[in-house]
This record gives C-alpha cells, sequence and structure tokens, in this order.
C-alpha cells in the first residue's frame, strides 16, 4: 500500500484541486476501497459551488462509487481484501427517530461520504463496513457505480404505491430521468412520456422506451397525467410538473434544487384535484435490490454513460457533467 494518493479536494466556493494526500488507514470497523469507477451528479455540482446544506470543506467528492476492498479495519468480519463492493454513502447514526423508523436517508445526524465525509475521488477512500455490500462478479466496472444513483430511482418510485400501470411523465431527461425510464419500462408502466429541452436526452429518451419526449410542457399529447417525477430540479420544470398532474395526480420530486429555489403553488389546485407532492430524498435502503437489479439491467443502464475521465481531470469531467450533450460522467483513478 502507498503512503500517498492522488485525490480530489473541494474548497465549496467552486475551487477544485488534485493533489497528493496520505492513504486512508482503517479504523476499527472500517475498510479501505479502491475505487473502479466514479459518478458525477447533480448533488456534486451543487456540492461544489457550497449549494448544499450537508457539506463540510475541504472535502474530496465522490458518492457513486465501487471498487475492491484493499484494507480492514479491527472487528470487520464480512469482507476481506479483494472483495468488489459497493457502498450506500449515507453514514447514518442508527439511533435517531428516522433511523429507528428505517428511514435512515433521514437520519438527523447523518455523514454523507463525499459529501461531509471525504469520498472516492481518490484512489482510496475509507467506509464503515456497515455501508459496504458485496457485488456480483458479473457486474461491470462501468456499471458498478450507477448502483447508487439507480437506488435512488428505486426509492423514489418506491415513495408512490401502485404507480404500475399509470401514465408517467418524466420532467428532465439526464442520468436520473433516463434511469427512471428503464425501471419504468421494466416495472410496466402504461406509458412513459418525457419533457426535456435538450434534443440528444430527447433521442436518448426514445431510445430507452419512452413513448415521446417534447422539448416543453405545452407539446405533451396528453393534458393530464397520474404521475409526474420531477428529475431535474429546476423551479420552472417543477411547476410544470404539479400543472401537468390530473385529478389526484402525484408528483414526485426528486431532481436536487438549490435550497434557495421556491415555486410557485396553488393552494386551491391541490385542494380541487387532490394533489399529492412527494420529496424523495436519496437512496434510503435500497442500495442492496439496486445492486440485484443491475445485474440484469446494466447494458441499459451503462448506455448512459457518455463520458470517461481520468481522476487528474477532475475539472473536465465536472464540465462534462454541467453540459447538456451529456448524460452520465465517470471518473476513474
Amino acid at each position: 500500500m502507498p503512503k500517498t494518493m492522488l485525490a480530489v479536494v473541494a474548497d465549496g466556493a467552486g475551487g477544485l484541486e488534485v493533489t497528493h494526500r496520505p492513504v486512508p488507514t482503517a479504523q476499527d470497523g472500517w475498510v479501505i476501497i479502491a475505487p473502479v469507477g466514479t459518478g458525477v451528479c447533480g448533488t456534486d455540482l451543487h456540492l461544489i459551488e457550497g449549494d448544499y446544506p450537508h457539506g463540510r470543506f475541504p472535502i474530496v467528492p465522490g458518492h457513486e462509487f465501487a471498487g475492491y476492498v484493499t484494507e480492514v479495519g479491527a472487528g470487520v468480519t464480512a469482507f476481506n481484501e479483494g472483495d468488489y463492493v459497493g457502498v450506500n454513502p449515507n453514514i447514518s447514526c442508527g439511533e435517531c427517530a428516522w433511523c429507528q423508523r428505517g428511514a435512515t436517508n433521514l437520519c438527523t445526524n447523518i455523514l454523507p461520504v463525499g459529501v461531509a465525509v471525504d469520498g472516492s475521488c481518490a484512489e482510496f477512500v475509507a467506509v464503515p463496513s456497515r455501508i459496504v455490500y458485496p457485488l456480483s462478479a458479473s457486474i461491470e466496472h462501468a456499471a458498478a457505480p450507477l448502483i447508487e444513483p439507480f437506488a435512488c430511482v428505486l426509492h423514489a418510485l418506491e415513495r408512490v404505491p401502485d404507480w404500475r400501470d399509470t401514465e408517467l411523465v418524466i420532467f428532465g431527461a439526464g442520468s436520473i430521468g433516463l434511469m427512471a425510464i428503464i425501471l419504468g419500462k421494466a416495472e410496466g408502466a402504461a406509458g412513459i412520456r418525457v419533457v426535456e429541452p435538450n434534443h440528444t436526452r430527447r433521442a436518448a429518451a426514445l431510445k430507452l422506451g419512452a413513448a415521446s419526449a417534447v422539448a416543453s410542457a405545452d407539446e405533451l399529447d396528453r393534458s393530464v397525467f397520474d404521475l409526474a417525477l420531477d428529475a431535474s430540479g429546476h423551479p420552472a420544470a417543477i411547476a410544470q410538473a404539479i400543472s401537468a398532474l390530473g385529478p389526484r395526480g402525484r408528483l414526485v420530486q426528486m431532481g436536487v434544487a438549490s435550497p434557495a429555489a421556491t415555486v410557485a403553488l396553488s393552494p386551491y389546485e391541490v385542494f380541487a384535484k387532490e394533489l399529492s407532492i412527494i420529496g424523495s430524498n436519496s437512496l434510503a435502503e435500497k442500495y442492496a435490490e439496486s445492486a440485484e437489479r443491475m445485474i440484469d439491467l446494466q447494458s441499459e443502464l451503462r448506455s448512459l454513460i457518455t463520458g470517461t475521465f481520468a481522476l487528474k481531470d477532475y475539472s473536465a469531467a465536472v464540465e462534462a457533467a454541467k453540459s447538456p450533450e451529456h448524460i452520465k460522467v465517470q471518473v476513474v483513478s
């Protein structure tokens, strides 16, 4: 094991530095993982700019990752050096009221890896073994980092029971929106429409099986929907999603918006239509299911990767992730 490693450090004010840091050592109950890849997502973009509430700086970003165990700390019996593993990046306390209810993603003392604890945009990352999961050798290295965001989609649709056989409209065809198409098709959604301004992403949505993909909500071939999912985080799209709901329609809000963002809302419309507006935050306890589903769905999910960058080129990866011409960007050590 080397003594130093290459790592990305974000200062929370837009600054990024690729530098050398000491390789972490495995404390009791923790493991060290050498990542095979890390996804760059909207949360990372907010974090880098200091626009994410849980951020603690300076921080090594990176929370969508998988890799190989290189060291195990005292007391760790579930894993050995060389194991292929993935990580649910939410370190919950296990003691607060939300943890006791099983909603660990809402833990009042949560420490997300890559947000409040150094993450995987480095040659090695330290994490508690209790958030680590064994992965099937059949899951390709490029697909493994997608387990975490796909788990977020699984959690989002779990928040709306009986959504299958409904008409679904998705706002935003980035990686999360496109993953929702893949899951919706696999689970038997009656029809999936997509609203996405970018032509490249609209084409990707159609290729994955969306019934239609339009640039504006005004172009939708239906006036009302049973279920809308916002995967964009943009206030204008969220407002359009609410307007697209029919009676007893439900909006699942899973796009990461700025904490300062607001949306105009008509309380009368919520009352008259009996609308439901449902938040979905992170992945809850869906990592294991996502890892299992990845075995069969990895070909479609892997097709979302449009850019791969070396760790030393992390700034370029971030710029690519901001571009609407890219869908999913990954960083490899």
